[in-house]
């Protein structure tokens, strides 16, 4: 345990060594903001939740992104309680203002993979892929700006990827249900846009 936790502190420092750039800063600022209280995803939530054959895939991000807030940012945060890297790491400098809650998992990344990978089953192929891959990058710029250890961001990623498969498989049996009581005709409304359904 103690060589992870070194390693942890050391990978941080050679991040801020080798890989900060002035000109690359703003950027992971800019994109660091979309993962504040998963703000990103809830907005892309919404829009899909105008769009009738996009309802259900709004459903499974919804349901991702809740299982992720409780079993993430309400219960373990707050039971592992692990301080934030730049408060114990020597020489590590933070390039954003002071984080308010505690660094195991991390939020960001596990809020933004519940809502990307519940969205996988649903959207293209090809946008599914891309939310996934700005997950990522969120992901990273957790390490960048030197908040987030990286065993904070592969936990988050793991919380994300359970979250956004539970969220899914959730939907799909909620759903029809769901829409049984408040449409008519099965065939309309029921945002059934799964991979198989496609075909």
């Amino acid at each position: 345990m103690d060589s992870l936790l070194q390693w942890d502190g050391d990978f941080l420092l050679w991040v801020q060594e080798h890989l900060r750039f002035e000109t690359l800063t703003p950027f992971m600022k800019a994109v660091t903001v979309l993962g504040i209280a998963g703000c990103f995803w809830l907005a892309l939530t919404l829009v899909l939740s105008f769009i009738p054959k996009m309802r259900r895939a709004a459903f499974a991000s919804t349901l991702g992104m809740v299982f992720v807030a409780i079993t993430c940012n309400l219960i373990t945060k707050n039971l592992v309680a692990r301080t934030r890297p730049y408060e114990v790491v020597e020489g590590l400098t933070r390039l954003i203002g002071e984080q308010v809650d505690y660094s195991f998992p991390s939020g960001h990344t596990a809020i933004s993979f519940g809502s990307a990978v519940a969205l996988f089953f649903y959207l293209d192929r090809r946008i599914g892929i891309g939310l996934i891959a700005l997950a990522t990058l969120i992901a990273w710029t957790r390490l960048y700006l030197g908040v987030h250890y990286p065993t904070d961001v592969l936990g988050g990623m793991a919380f994300g990827i359970v979250m956004g498969i539970l969220g899914h498989l959730t939907a799909d049996r909620l759903w029809p249900i769901l829409t049984r009581r408040f449409v008519k005709s099965p065939d309309v409304g029921d945002g059934d846009t799964t991979r198989e359904n496609r075909g």
